[in-house]
């Protein structure tokens, strides 16, 4: 089952890789681009101090606009993806930081574009739009700029914070590099002494989820020796990203960091705490049966934070391949249509898809999706059935930003964050109801329901419990208090043991998960995959009983883009966001998964 050492980026066999050339046929191609983008930059001088004059100056500057940020998105993105992949790699290092610096110097010499049409009186823009009627492609775009407003700082302030973009990035860079790059972990050893190879990701993909109780546990005590290593680095570096974000919203007259960071997701602070504040209280219960139920299941004396990802039944734990998992999720998301399933087969036939874990690639999984191009798919397969539902959330995201830009120029492209992770999540969900309606094995839906509730635990314990730390966090932070090792780590664990209560032992190791994703450097980015799976679990079970109207309405909502704000994009299928309502529903629904578990063994 494990693998004897990790491979290195070059004898990763190209089918197994993703393929760039559809952004750049090659560096040099990547290179010519990043240099012409910073000439041309200086084609928007012609704009400076003529967006006020009518609306056709101010569609045409806008047009161009768009066209050029498609050019730097290809750009952007291609350095991004190589050096996701290999992190430690000089020259890729090298073209993150090119791009970085490029992409912040075009920002500071372009704010005068926002800062110009802030100045514009919404009367006037309202008679610009009946003017020029293209201009009305834009009005979603034009009002949310209007809307920071109140907000805004002096050009010259504006300016100087764009130019510094690449500085106030780097706490994420650094915490992406770190991780791919630096941190090593002594390897493992399985029953008869064989070594076994260590690395975040083959712990977070691999270890973690096996059924193996000395492996999943030898596992876990390396990763944290390793992650003990770093924390006084990783508090410092985290401690600045908080700081950043609390200097900047007193600068800007938020009321609170919160505000400031819910403010571009367009979500009031009841949606949020609503998210929050529900699933903590109503979801406990649910979710401490489930810990008690593998703790009998898995013969454990103590249910510790590592085994909370163990298979419930050790001895029934079905392998796939890659092969296997994605023609099972094709079919799948037969129900989604046959264009949705087109977009599916030609990120698995065509290379979109970079699926096979080397030394220097980053963990986890994300969907990018540079616009006018196609997704590209990051994973680590590692031929299990809870890869399968990793994958097919990826090409959630995949389907709905490949809709988005068919059906919208790039400026409305982007949906809230808000409502990012209903689409990868729906998959999910779709994927289990697929596999249990093709059995009436006891034993295989148990395995499958386990799977379903590993979306939820991923989702609704795992990235709510982030946002429940990120609450703390940040209150601290707006407090004075000073954010070290121990303080970040006393949170975590105070944020774990509230919801876990006596059901699971917390060691040290636990507090330090703080160390482990990268979202806590992505503003109020890990309490929407909530919010997402809210949306999803209610859209799911509107397809079981509508079948193709619910699903039309759907593919609607994944076109429409970034045309919405959320509660309205929402409200299109039927849900209310507003109101904590379908919250409510989704925890009820995990109840009464583990509810079947319970009884399937009765």
């Amino acid at each position: 089952m494990f693998l004897v050492e990790r491979l290195t980026r070059s004898q990763v066999p190209d089918e197994q890789k993703w393929d760039l050339t559809d952004l750049f046929s090659t560096r040099q191609a990547w290179e010519q681009e990043l240099a012409m983008i910073q000439q041309d930059m200086e084609q928007f001088n012609r704009f400076k101090g003529n967006l006020a004059d009518n609306a056709f100056i101010l569609h045409k500057c806008i047009k161009e606009l768009e066209v050029f940020q498609q050019r730097i998105i290809k750009v952007a993105t291609y350095a991004n993806l190589r050096s996701s992949v290999d992190g430690t790699d000089a020259e890729c290092q090298q073209d993150s930081a090119k791009v970085a610096q490029a992409i912040a110097s075009i920002n500071a010499k372009l704010t005068f574009i926002n800062l110009e049409i802030l100045e514009i009186p919404s009367e006037t823009i309202d008679n610009f739009i009946r003017e020029c009627p293209p201009l009305s492609t834009y009005r979603k775009m034009l009002t949310d700029l209007m809307d920071k407003k109140s907000h805004t700082l002096s050009p010259e302030i504006e300016e100087l914070l764009a130019s510094l973009s690449e500085v106030h990035d780097s706490p994420y860079m650094i915490y992406q590099r770190s991780k791919s790059s630096d941190m090593s972990f002594e390897p493992i050893t399985d029953e008869t002494g064989k070594k076994l190879p260590m690395s975040a990701a083959l712990y977070e993909d691999r270890y973690e989820l096996t059924a193996e109780t000395s492996i999943r546990r030898k596992a876990y005590q390396s990763f944290v020796k390793t992650l003990n290593q770093y924390k006084h680095t990783y508090a410092a570096l985290y401690t600045t990203e908080v700081k950043k974000q609390v200097t900047l919203a007193k600068q800007r007259k938020y009321q609170s960091v919160t505000d400031m960071l819910l403010h571009p997701q367009q979500v009031t602070k009841d949606m949020y705490y609503n998210q929050l504040h529900v699933i903590q209280e109503e979801l406990a219960p649910h979710m401490q049966r489930y810990a008690r139920l593998k703790k009998e299941k898995l013969h454990l004396k103590e249910m510790y934070s590592c085994d909370l990802k163990a298979p419930l039944d050790p001895n029934f734990n079905p392998v796939t391949t890659y092969e296997k998992a994605t023609a099972i999720i094709i079919d799948a998301m037969g129900v989604m249509g046959e264009e949705y399933q087109y977009i599916i087969k030609q990120a698995i036939e065509h290379r979109w898809i970079d699926l096979t874990d080397n030394v220097g690639k980053r963990t986890g999984a994300f969907c990018s999706s540079p616009y006018g191009v196609h997704p590209y798919i990051l994973i680590t397969w590692t031929d299990t059935m809870r890869g399968a539902f990793v994958l097919a959330h990826e090409l959630g995201h995949a389907g709905h930003f490949y809709f988005a830009g068919e059906h919208q120029t790039l400026f409305n492209t982007r949906s809230s964050t808000y409502f990012v992770e209903a689409p990868s999540t729906l998959n999910e969900l779709l994927l289990a109801d697929y596999l249990l309606n093709q059995t009436n094995d006891n034993q295989m839906r148990r395995w499958i329901i386990t799977q379903l509730l590993g979306t939820y635990y991923h989702n609704f314990v795992t990235h709510l419990l982030e946002a429940e730390f990120q609450r703390r966090v940040y209150d601290l932070a707006e407090q004075g208090t000073p954010l070290t090792a121990t303080v970040l780590s006393e949170q975590k664990l105070a944020a774990l043991s509230g919801f876990w209560q006596d059901t699971v032992s917390l060691d040290e190791g636990a507090g330090l998960t703080w160390m482990r994703q990268p979202h806590y450097y992505m503003g109020l980015y890990p309490y929407t995959y909530s919010a997402g799976l809210t949306v999803s679990t209610a859209v799911a079970q509107t397809i079981k009983h509508e079948g193709k109207p619910a699903v039309d309405r759907w593919i609607e909502v994944l076109k429409s883009g970034g045309t919405l704000k959320p509660l309205d994009l929402i409200r299109k299928v039927g849900i209310d966001m507003s109101q904590p309502d379908a919250i409510k529903q989704a925890v009820a629904f995990v109840g009464s998964l583990v509810d079947e578990l319970e009884q399937s063994y009765k």
